[in-house]
């Protein structure tokens, strides 16, 4: 069986040696470039199956390199998992605005990189076939009637929570930033009361109850549903 490839564009030596040896235990065939413009031609050769890229890079920004992948048809398929460091937050945002699927901050363990790396790569072979039910705990959603249930109790959402709960479910594991959201609620033809995407997540959990806990907030960027990791 073929191992599955992943191109890392990463200058800092020691993180790409750590990502490497694990890449290797983990069975995974990894290519690594230290700058971005390199990193982008090494994407064009290998068409990976998934990149794993740094924001900050010589050369070219992984922010740049974001951006050419996902506006190439021949590449936008491939998911991306941006590394950055603590004070990129704000970088984060626009590269998740721009397609990539996850992002890691540094330090991180490589074992929970490479179980990241797992949850995209399943999201994205599973993203193929098309989600007409699911069930997650005590709940369950029925996307083309609009339906939410907890056990066999119909729950009152409006058409801006579904939209919301629906995009994150759908995404599930992938952390989508409030803009991605606002946006989505908008192509839905709904009619958002307040523009505040936190007052609708809000509301949200509330109906959904207590118990309700597969939804994250992460600090400064947006919101996760949990995965089944």
């Amino acid at each position: 069986m073929q191992k599955p490839k992943i191109v890392l564009i990463e200058d800092e030596e020691d993180i790409a040696a750590l990502i490497k040896l694990q890449a290797e235990i983990s069975g995974y065939k990894l290519s690594v470039a230290v700058d971005g413009l390199n990193g982008y031609e090494l994407i064009q050769k290998e068409i990976p199956d998934l990149v794993l890229l740094d924001i900050m890079l010589p050369g070219q920004s992984g922010l740049d390199v974001c951006r050419k992948i996902k506006t190439n048809p021949d590449l936008r398929h491939i998911p991306i998992i941006m590394l950055s460091a603590k004070s990129e937050e704000t970088d984060v945002v626009l590269g998740l605005e721009l397609g990539a699927d996850d992002y890691v901050t540094k330090p991180f363990s490589p074992r929970v990189l490479f179980s990241r790396i797992k949850a995209v790569m399943r999201r994205h072979s599973e993203g193929e076939k098309p989600m007409h039910t699911v069930a997650f705990g005590d709940f369950s959603i029925e996307f083309e009637k609009y339906i939410v249930k907890k056990k066999e109790k119909l729950l009152q959402l409006t058409l801006s929570e579904f939209g919301i709960l629906r995009r994150l479910v759908t995404n599930r594991g992938k952390v989508l930033t409030r803009n991605q959201l606002l946006d989505d609620l908008q192509s839905d033809d709904a009619f958002v009361v307040d523009r505040n995407i936190d007052v609708h997540i809000a509301a949200l959990r509330k109906k959904l109850g207590p118990n309700f806990d597969y939804i994250d907030t992460v600090r400064g960027v947006g919101y996760r549903f949990k995965s089944d990791d």
